[in-house]
């Protein structure tokens, strides 16, 4: 994998992040317009779509549901042409235990190995000061049976799509505009994950070490 923009490249964007957060600035990968190669590219969680007005529909646009995402006008032409992988260790959701009570719990692959999230991609130019902006949102389905399982209360109604590993090259690449790899937006294998308790912490962006996806 090559470092995209490696002289200007600031290093502290690959530090351990523990609580990642909406707005964020976070490495994702995606193919090199001129190589065709994997790169690392560094931008802010929240899509904001070539043609808006405003950055701040990035605020509602940190996930793109996998029904809609070939006719929804804000990620379809992403969907289309500027697709990447959100590499990940882990993830967060809240589970709602009673009308004021919630539950953390993060959620990964049982032999604690890293994944990757599908994602979409977009370059915004500011129509006031014509500073670019790369941003991205990752794309959720329905849940497996570790996010909601069949007996019992669950997780989360919905979860991020889960690219398996031989998938990549197929999402990345561009291919037939018309045979779209939509097939590939599907629950992860649930014999793969497992989810635990975390601490309440991670509510708060402002915690970002380790103990936040210690078990509790």
């Amino acid at each position: 994998m090559q470092t995209h923009n490696t002289d200007v490249f600031d290093e502290s964007y690959l530090e351990p992040s523990y609580n990642a957060a909406p707005q964020s600035m976070q490495p994702v990968v995606r193919l090199d317009a001129e190589t065709g190669r994997r790169e690392l590219a560094i931008m802010r969680w929240g899509l904001v779509p070539y043609w808006s007005k405003d950055a701040r529909i990035g605020y509602s646009t940190i996930n793109a549901r996998a029904e809609s995402i070939v006719t929804n006008p804000t990620f379809r032409e992403a969907m289309r042409r500027r697709r990447c992988l959100v590499p990940a260790d882990w993830f967060y959701e809240w589970q709602q235990v009673d009308a004021k009570t919630k539950q953390a719990f993060a959620l990964g692959m049982k032999d604690g190995s890293p994944f990757a999230f599908a994602g979409l991609w977009e370059t915004w130019k500011n129509p006031a000061t014509g500073e670019r902006l790369e941003t991205y949102t990752i794309i959720t389905t329905d849940p497996n049976e570790i996010v909601k399982p069949e007996e019992g209360p669950a997780i989360h109604d919905r979860m991020p799509v889960i690219l398996d590993p031989r998938d990549f090259s197929r999402w990345l690449e561009p291919g037939d505009p018309a045979r779209l790899p939509v097939d590939l937006l599907r629950p992860y294998d649930a014999t793969k994950m497992r989810a635990w308790r975390v601490s309440a912490r991670v509510g708060n962006v402002k915690n970002n070490d380790p103990d936040l996806c210690t078990e509790i």
